[in-house]
């Protein structure tokens, strides 16, 4: 079941820009593999997902929602998040959603297949691929710290990712690690 496999290496390459203790919302959270990742990094993590099979198995690592979050309402109208996660998956209706889901001082991790990856396997449709760029507009609210948009070789795919940070309210000036110290 998707959700069960190793976390993200971009996750974890990015997840030290997550201040500590952070409540995380993960979109599209499967069976939890990101929310059990970030439990263990010491952050509060909620979960959203429309299939109820992957939502018990994720239910193990914190709280998670069961909703259809491309026809019903977005379930945490209103909430922000010290950081928001989405890895494969796409639907561009919610994006401005998600953005505006990051807390001050709080991050946007994201990741997806874009276009080309129809030459190599699935998802094939243009609904579920990003254009080129397309992340890097749909956040110019935020500040972005690190970004791809290209192929990889293992797995064959074509990949976008984005790594953006919403700056805090006061005027000081942030600094946002490239690597872990």
């Amino acid at each position: 079941m998707h959700g069960t496999e190793n976390p993200s290496a971009w996750l974890q390459r990015w997840s030290h820009l997550i201040a500590p203790g952070s409540t995380v919302l993960d979109v599209a959270c499967g069976a939890g593999r990101h929310m059990r990742y970030l439990a263990a990094c010491g952050h509060q993590v909620i979960g959203v997902d429309r299939n109820p099979e992957a939502v018990a198995l994720a239910q193990a690592f914190g709280p998670v929602t069961c909703a259809d979050i491309e026809n019903g309402p977005w379930p945490f109208s209103g909430q922000r998040f010290g950081c928001v996660l989405v890895t494969h998956y796409l639907w561009r209706a919610l994006l401005p959603t998600l953005v505006d889901s990051v807390a001050p001082g709080g991050v946007l991790i994201y990741e997806t297949f874009a276009a080309g990856n129809e030459t190599v396997g699935k998802p094939s449709r243009p609904d579920f691929l990003l254009q080129a760029g397309e992340l890097l507009s749909l956040t110019q609210g935020l500040r972005t710290v690190a970004y791809e948009d290209g192929f990889e070789a293992t797995p064959e795919r074509f990949v976008q990712r984005i790594v953006a940070v919403r700056p805090a309210l006061s005027g000081a000036v942030q600094r946002w690690p490239l690597h872990a110290t």
